[in-house]
Order: structure tokens, then sequence, then C-alpha cells
């Protein structure tokens, strides 16, 4: 049976809309109209699903599910197929009790799909916004091993994991671009309301005014004068920025430049390894061929440069080489890392080592975040602080000056 959308009215004239299972469009509305609803439209999940992937391509706004619900759907899968329950009784089962109506059709897609006769990973690869290339090549792994219980209790994890990682990183980044924002505010603002008030009297008096206050009334009128033309300047240089980024040689280019920037560049190497090591380690437990798992490895990777030295350590191991040797070359991953994988293909354990080798670098990643965590928040509120301080100390010297002239 496969899965059908429809839109119909209700005895009181009200739209509804739903997701019913039928062998043909015309049976699905003759059960609306047994549940005394009149069918306007009936469609077919797959066939509905596919018009709007292709009128959303190219569109900011496309049908993405997050990581948790993916990382739940997935665990709940795998939980029934675990049971010995058929893969499509446990989809349209996962199906039933979604509470969200575009989560369902999409699963009662993918059931229609199975019974028909298509491999669950076949299925899959329909739903490119939802399901990745990593998630769909374990999942044909798993179904030709027979271990798809396995395979989909790995993913629900690896899913997991990445969004804890996302999460740490944006709860990284929010408490120092919160600070900054509110520095360059209230710097400006003082510069330009308070600042001219203050020492318009110094200026009417014609006194003479130490080159600190000159400066800051300069500074002063710049902001008054050229402000906003500034931070629309500032605005338009990062829209352009990005816009050139789009280039795929500029890109190549800022991404290397980052990975081999003071910091940034650590963070950035150690955060991708992470995500190498741990995604290659479920391919390869997942039996998938390791050519094809270093090249969705790479993929899953989110620096070009990075992305373009696993494809060179690719085409290495294709030609013979090891692939800690292959990775080595690259000279952008972590000695302990490369060791661990040289370990790793000697013994025979290279999944473990890769798991490890992943634990190894999230651990570390984890623990430079939480050192610049701890760093930002007093070096913001020092150069805050030297701000309004040199502010005030313009203000003050004219009063100082004043005042020994005085006595």
């Amino acid at each position: 049976m496969a899965a059908f959308e429809y839109t119909a009215l209700d005895i009181a004239g009200k739209q509804t809309k739903g997701i019913l299972e039928g062998d043909t469009p015309r049976q699905v509305r003759q059960l609306l109209r047994e549940k005394k609803l009149i069918p306007i439209d009936v469609e077919g999940v797959n066939k509905s699903a596919k018009q709007k992937n292709a009128s959303s391509k190219g569109t900011f706004f496309q049908h993405k599910i997050s990581a948790a619900d993916l990382a739940l759907i997935t665990r709940q899968i795998a939980t029934l197929v675990k049971a010995a329950i058929p893969v499509e009784e446990s989809i349209k089962a996962v199906a039933e009790q979604c509470e969200k109506s575009k989560q369902q059709s999409m699963l009662l897609g993918i059931r229609s799909r199975v019974v028909e006769g298509h491999t669950l990973a076949d299925a899959l690869t329909e739903h490119p916004k939802i399901f990745s290339e990593l998630y769909c090549s374990m999942v044909a792994a798993g179904e030709k091993s027979g271990h798809l219980e396995l395979v989909l209790e790995r993913l629900a994890d690896y899913t997991e994991s990445r969004q804890a990682i996302s999460q740490k990183i944006t709860g990284a980044l929010v408490y120092p671009v919160i600070l900054s924002v509110v520095s360059i505010g209230i710097v400006s603002f003082l510069l330009g309301y308070v600042v001219p008030q203050i020492t318009a009297s110094f200026v009417q008096s014609g006194q003479e005014l130490p080159w600190l206050t000159q400066a800051l009334l300069s500074m002063s009128e710049y902001i008054q004068s050229w402000g906003v033309l500034t931070v629309i300047v500032i605005v338009l240089s990062i829209s352009g920025f990005k816009y050139l980024l789009k280039k795929p040689k500029m890109r190549m280019s800022w991404d290397k430049w980052k990975i081999k920037a003071w910091i940034i560049g650590k963070v950035i190497r150690g955060l991708n390894a992470a995500r190498f090591a741990r995604t290659l380690a479920i391919l390869n437990a997942s039996s998938v061929p390791l050519l094809e798992g270093l090249k969705i490895a790479g993929d899953v990777m989110t620096n070009v440069a990075l992305k373009e030295a696993v494809r060179e350590a690719a085409l290495r191991v294709s030609e013979g080489s090891g692939l800690k040797v292959s990775l080595q070359q690259c000279g952008y991953f972590p000695p302990m890392m490369l060791h661990m994988i040289a370990s790793g293909e000697n013994s025979g354990e290279l999944e473990q080592m890769l798991d490890r080798a992943a634990d190894n670098q999230e651990t570390q990643f984890n623990n430079l975040v939480s050192v610049m965590m701890d760093m930002i928040g007093p070096v913001m509120i020092l150069i805050m602080g030297g701000f309004v301080f040199t502010i005030v100390l313009a203000i003050m010297l004219p009063v100082f000056e004043l005042t020994n002239t005085l006595t």
C-alpha cells in the first residue's frame, strides 16, 4: 500500500489535511467519503515530495528536520528492527506516533518505496536534505551485512554526538558575540552622545585641550558624521566577502588561512579531525569499503582545504599506501591521531583506534573551548573597562588642568 496526502472538507466546510494509506487515489477518496469528508485533492506522498523538492531547489526555505528528531526516529526504527519487526512495519509504527505531519509524510513515503521492493537505502536517497550520503551508505551496508539494527543504533549515537558538538560551539560563540555587541554599542553611545555634551563647554571656553581629549573629540565627530555610513560599509563588506567565498579558489584560500591561523586553526583542525575519525570508524564498523569511507568521511568535514587533503589521501591509499602514511603527507592531522591509526592498521583494530582518536580529539576540543570561554569574559571586560577609563580620563584631564591654572 502507498501513502497519500489529502486535502478535504468536513461537514462544517472546514479544510483538513492528512495522510492515508491505500492502493490507489480512488480508494483513498472512498475512505475519506466514509469518514464524511469531501476530498479536494489526493496525491501520492513520493510524488508530492519530489514536486516540493523541485520547486524548492535553490531556495532558502527547504524542508529539514532537527538532529534531535533524526536521532529519535533512527533509534526508534533500530529498536523495532532489533525486535524482529519487518522494516516497513517498523517505519509505519514510527510514522504513526510522529506528531509532525511533514515527518509522518516523509516516513510513509519511505515505507511505500520499501513496500514497492526498493531497499531502505534507496528510499532514503530520495530525501537528500534529510539523509546525508553518510547515512544512506551506512544503511546500505547494514542491509547487505544483515546488521541493520546495529548500524541504525550507531547512526543515532553519531547524530546525537554531532548535535552535542554543534550546541557546544554555538554556546561558546553566543556569550562573546553578545558581549562584543553590547560593548560596541555602549562605547558608540558614549562617543556619539555623552562626550560631545560634556566637552562642549571646554571647546567654547577656548581652553587648550590635552591630546587625549582632542583625539576623543575627533572620534566623537567621526561617529556623529560617518557612524551610520561606516556601519553600512561594514555590512556591505561582510556581504561581499561572503559572496566571494562562494567561488572555489577564494574559499580554498580562506580555509587554508583558517587552518593555519593561531588558536582558530587548532580548533578547526581538531574539530574536523574528530569528525573525520568518528565517521570513518562508524563506516568501517558498518563494512563500508575504506576508499568509499574516506570519500564520505572527507565530505562531512567543514573545511574545503581539509576535504581536498582527504581526497588526495584516498588517492594514495588506492595506489597502495597505508592510511597513516597517506594522511601524514597532508600535514594537517594531529600526530597522536596518526599514531593511533598506524596502531589500528598493524593490529587489525582500525575501528577501535579511530574511535579512540575521535574521543581524544573531542576531549581536546572541549578543553580548549572551556579555556577560551573562561578567558573571553575577563578579557572582554578588561577591554570594555579600558575604553570607558580612557573616555573618563580624556574628559577629566581638562578639568585637572583648569584647576591647576586657577590655583
